[in-house]
């Protein structure tokens, strides 16, 4: 029999978190929404403690693996080793976060997707140089730039260069990335930084694409514009221009060398960093299409409208079977993603599941979200309620770090056995 009880300790947080989504999230969330580009910096300082937690563990964690390897450390035989919840408690934690605001969980501070493509192709070196100050001081933020305005899910067409200074052995930067998460945050407040996605041999195509830390105030990067949006108002989005913009020879994440035949240390490695967030985003999903259920429920029950489950479907009204329809795509959505992130923590590849989940997210809010609009009528596509609001911030799920399509295709590709040129 399939257990999906959670451990006591998952559930005392996730309890912890839905109290500050409920408390310190959702009385702020129309006004950052009407006020885009200010900082819920009360939030923000709630916050912070437990993002230098969790970063101080996880370094200690490559710290302790990276002192065995360095000692030639093996177990004499394979040892079954018990599963860590580190991943599901996130799922949880960014679940509950997101039904609060979408937006305002997006200005948490740390590492963010930088700081996961550190932990996925840095040096040890790397990760305590970069990593470590989340652990102490002010909150800080580091984002990843890979959007360009000529490319978004076409990432082996990138245009930015990156060229190697031999003379003062500093790598230059030259381009533009659009789109930037957090990038704002990243790139102008004190020791942030940007993960640059940019080609040091455009002819190798994907094999030359490497990727760059690029710190906070570093002389040649600037922010060019912040972006006026749909959604997750709270969260700032940016365009990036490098123009001549150098950086230390060992900001250079994995190997600079050039395989043609072979990007495992390079491209393939950064883009492991998405099989760990795009569960995570599909978490953020989750939430949103929570919060729309249960305003949709809630409000048909003052009304005097009862849902009555467990007839035949040729029984139920139309309202029924939307309101069925809204649950099952969520509860579907919602498994999946819990399967992609039990396999992360169990160290299983989970680069199908997690391309399903973020696919299957991204549908299944928007089809939710929507339908709630569509359900309430007038009610909800006012601004007296968050549920227009909920509609706007579910679409960049199905959009950012792969959108629907990409992640469907990337599916189809692994089932079918197929590779970009038999299948596009």
């Amino acid at each position: 029999m399939i257990d999906f009880e959670l451990p006591d300790q998952i559930k005392q947080q996730y309890a912890m978190f839905r109290q500050v989504a409920q408390a310190s999230m959702r009385p702020i969330s129309r006004d950052l929404d009407e006020n885009e580009h200010e900082k819920p910096w009360d939030f923000i300082n709630q916050m912070w403690p437990v993002v230098q937690m969790q970063e101080a563990y996880e370094l200690k964690r490559a710290e302790r693996k990276a002192a065995a390897l360095a000692a030639g450390e093996k177990p004499a035989k394979p040892r079954k080793r018990r599963p860590s919840t580190v991943t599901l408690l996130m799922a949880h934690m960014i679940e509950a976060m997101s039904w609060g605001d979408a937006g305002i969980y997006l200005c948490i501070p740390g590492g963010q997707l930088g700081g996961e493509a550190i932990k996925a192709v840095g040096t040890i070196e790397q990760k305590r140089r970069f990593l470590k100050r989340f652990t102490e001081g002010e909150p800080k933020w580091a984002a990843m730039a890979i959007t360009e305005p000529c490319c978004g899910s076409d990432t082996a067409n990138i245009q930015a260069t990156a060229r190697l200074d031999e003379e003062t052995n500093e790598w230059v930067l030259n381009g533009e990335k659009i789109f930037v998460t957090s990038g704002l945050m990243a790139a102008q407040e004190s020791d942030g930084f940007v993960v640059v996605w940019a080609s040091v041999d455009r002819s190798a195509r994907r094999a030359g694409i490497k990727s760059f830390v690029v710190e906070a105030g570093t002389p040649g990067m600037k922010v060019t514009k912040t972006e006026e949006k749909l959604g997750i108002r709270a969260s700032d989005t940016v365009s990036i221009v490098f123009e001549e913009c150098r950086i230390p020879y060992d900001n250079v994440l994995g190997s600079p060398e050039v395989k043609k035949k072979d990007t495992t240390k390079g491209f393939k490695g950064v883009m492991k960093t998405f099989d760990a967030s795009r569960p995570l985003v599909a978490a953020s999903a989750m939430g949103i299409a929570r919060a729309t259920i249960e305003f949709v429920k809630e409000t048909l029950e003052k009304d005097g409208i009862e849902i009555r489950y467990g007839l035949p479907r040729h029984r139920l009204t139309g309202l029924e079977r939307d309101v069925m329809e809204m649950e099952a795509q969520y509860k579907a959505a919602w498994l999946l993603t819990l399967r992609a992130v039990s396999m992360l923590d169990e160290r299983r590849p989970n680069a199908i599941e997690s391309s399903m989940c973020k696919a299957k997210a991204g549908k299944a809010v928007t089809l939710i979200t929507q339908k709630a609009v569509e359900i309430l009528g007038p009610l909800v596509y006012s601004r007296k309620f968050l549920v227009e609001k909920w509609m706007r911030d579910a679409k960049i799920n199905d959009l950012f770090e792969g959108t629907g399509q990409i992640n469907t295709l990337i599916v189809a590709r692994r089932i079918l056995g197929y590779g970009r040129r038999e299948l596009k």
